[in-house]
């Protein structure tokens, strides 16, 4: 599970926005450039992101195994035809890329979530962009990042409880429809009692937020970021 953990490392002591900034110019660049060769330039720097935040590769693939699912899949089921040759290589291989440049903005977002809490995440936000869109989406984002492991920890305790009831001997679909009718309660559930905790607790939409300031070492970040942007255009 992604979450935040706090630490000493170089990604820890940068200031949100500057690693916003780096995740929005990453984004951008991979987007624009799905080239090989562009891919292994980002490879790198996604290396390098990720050794920044001292975030374990392996932890984080484990946590996006799902999601590694979908991208594996993408350029088999790209490539399938009905008819012959009955399996398209040059649109598998685009599809392939595709997702490739997906899992490194996967990875880089989990060094963000290592090492920016989340109050601090809606402070970069709430002071990048001002005024109630601003609050709105600070909020949200506040929210998401609380509420998603709450979920994925509610979705284990139900694959946990079937496994211990032999639910393993069920058909995969009878399993997959428990665990989304159960997921889904449990979710609702959630979001009412979230509501009541909000309001037992005076929700403010313009709490006293963290200070932030840039440092030295920002700045090495925003030129990054400001690269990144601008190579997306060339």
């Amino acid at each position: 599970m992604l979450t935040f953990e706090p630490d000493e490392t170089l990604a820890h002591r940068l200031d949100p926005r500057s690693k916003l900034a780096v995740q929005i110019g990453f984004a951008a660049t991979a987007l624009a450039h799905p080239t090989p060769r562009a891919l292994i330039v980002l490879s790198v720097l996604t290396g390098l992101l990720l050794a920044a935040a001292s975030v374990s590769l392996r932890r984080t693939l484990v946590a996006y195994r799902f999601a590694l699912v979908i991208l594996v899949l993408a350029p088999i089921l790209s490539g399938l035809t009905l008819g012959p040759p009955w399996f398209d290589r040059p649109a598998a291989v685009t599809s392939g890329l595709a997702s490739y440049r997906v899992l490194l903005i996967l990875l880089v977002s989990a060094a963000y979530v290592r090492s920016t809490p989340v109050r601090a995440s809606r402070a970069a936000i709430q002071r990048t962009i001002p005024g109630k869109p601003g609050q709105i989406l600070g909020t949200g984002i506040a929210l998401v990042f609380r509420f998603l492991p709450v979920l994925q920890s509610d979705l284990r305790t139900i694959r946990e409880a079937m496994a211990a009831r032999l639910g393993t001997e069920r058909s995969a679909i009878d399993r997959a429809s428990t665990i989304g009718t159960l997921g889904m309660t449990r979710a609702f559930d959630r979001a009412d009692r979230l509501s009541l905790a909000l309001q037992a607790r005076c929700f403010a939409w313009n709490p006293t937020l963290p200070p932030l300031r840039f440092s030295r070492m920002d700045y090495p970040a925003l030129v990054l970021a400001i690269g990144l942007a601008l190579s997306a255009f060339y």
